[in-house]
């Protein structure tokens, strides 16, 4: 903490919101995937989706029975895992360029969105490696139409101009974010979550509480309208995640997690001010390295991330407790603390990890977190976070925190 400086606190900034896709929200909403795509003017789509849940439901020949009504011809491309291969979305950019692909459609989560986006990319520049673009080698123009049906609510992906891919030769996993591929249109019934395996209901809260708080805890101040919109989602979230918990066939708690999930990472939870992401940065390295779930990465940085920073703005920490946890202390301090701790009690409550030894991947030596914190700052050259600035060393710092059992 020696090494923190008092951050000057920054007034609302000056903002572009931008939230074309168009939400088709209920029951049997999947139906009208085909109608949804004939109104573009598309005749040729290529579907890309992950494990054999989609077709074991009979989800997969539902949409294609849509796209056969519309008289829409379409090629598919399934098998995307967790924690997105960069190899894969290549696959699928040739698979899409040699069919003549229209629009890609993905169904499935935020795995299955990213990869579609990727695909997209690539389908619309031929002749340019996708990771040139994730590289900032190329500037992006172009991108072919994306359009999702949702089936697990985590990433917001759906609604994001964003996308994550991992070059697993490499262990690097990073995003890219461009209004291009924000999708035209997400299909969202809440009852296709239903059977999700408990483990992937959980790490896609903790993802949707993390894309919020990601964008609360910045150097913005005086922005309260976003601030109660964020306020809000969050104690949303927490009440329905219990719900959820207890009964995945309940319709009101999935729906109100499912439209979280979409308004956690469209941009309006943080208009007005920067988003901080730093936790995200040192999850995608335990991602990448490890191939642990993306939600459980999150979960186990954050309360240590919170520890290393909240003197800053102890005020930002205890508004934090009074307006999402009902805390109260007798001061700033002790409210923050007391939040940060109320955090991590949520997600041990959802058997969410809190610290890197909860995770499959286990206590590490420390030469495993110097070269992570060198891999999430590109060997120190860059500094990441919004809330406070931080170079290669203090997210060791960090990492060094969130080791242990």
């Amino acid at each position: 903490m020696k090494n923190l400086k008092k951050k000057e606190k920054l007034m609302m900034q000056s903002f572009v919101q931008y939230t074309p896709t168009k939400v088709v929200f209920g029951k049997d909403t999947q139906k009208e995937a085909g109608k949804l795509v004939s109104e573009l003017g598309i005749t040729k789509v290529f579907l890309v989706y992950g494990g054999g849940s989609v077709i074991r439901s009979g989800l997969l020949d539902e949409i294609k029975k849509s796209l056969d009504e519309e008289h829409i011809s379409y090629e598919e491309l399934g098998g995307v895992k967790p924690n997105p291969r960069l190899s894969f979305a290549r696959k699928g950019v040739e698979k899409a360029i040699a069919f003549g692909a229209e629009l890609i459609l993905a169904v499935g989560g935020g795995s299955a969105i990213d990869t579609a986006k990727g695909i997209a990319i690539g389908a619309a520049n031929p002749g340019t490696d996708i990771w040139e673009f994730w590289k900032n080698k190329k500037e992006l123009k172009k991108a072919l139409p994306v359009g999702t049906v949702l089936t697990i609510s985590a990433a917001g992906s759906e609604m994001s101009n964003s996308a994550v891919l991992t070059d697993e030769e490499t262990q690097d996993k990073s995003g890219i974010g461009s209004d291009l591929i924000r999708p035209k249109f997400a299909i969202m019934n809440p009852k296709l979550t239903y059977t999700l395996p408990k483990y992937q209901l959980t790490c896609g809260i903790v993802d949707i509480f993390m894309h919020t708080i990601e964008r609360y805890f910045t150097p913005v101040h005086g922005n309260e309208l976003t601030d109660e919109i964020a306020e809000g989602l969050m104690r949303t979230l927490i009440r329905n995640a219990a719900k959820a918990y207890e009964n995945q066939e309940d319709y009101d708690a999935m729906s109100e997690i499912m439209w979280c999930g979409s308004i956690s990472h469209n941009g309006i939870t943080g208009l007005g001010r920067p988003k901080d992401f730093l936790c995200h940065k040192l999850g995608h390295q335990l991602g990448a390295k490890f191939d642990e779930a993306h939600g459980a990465t999150l979960s186990a940085v954050w309360g240590s991330w919170a520890r290393y920073v909240y003197h800053l703005d102890e005020a930002r920490f205890a508004n934090y407790g009074r307006k999402v946890w009902n805390i109260d202390e007798e001061n700033d301090e002790k409210t923050a603390v007391a939040a940060i701790e109320k955090t991590e009690e949520f997600f041990r409550s959802l058997h969410m990890p809190t610290c890197l030894g909860d995770m499959k991947m286990g206590v590490q030596p420390d030469e495993v977190l110097k070269e992570m914190a060198g891999k999430a700052t590109a060997g120190d050259t860059m500094k990441v976070g919004a809330f406070q600035k931080m170079g290669e060393k203090e997210l060791y710092e960090i990492y060094k925190k969130a080791n242990h059992r």
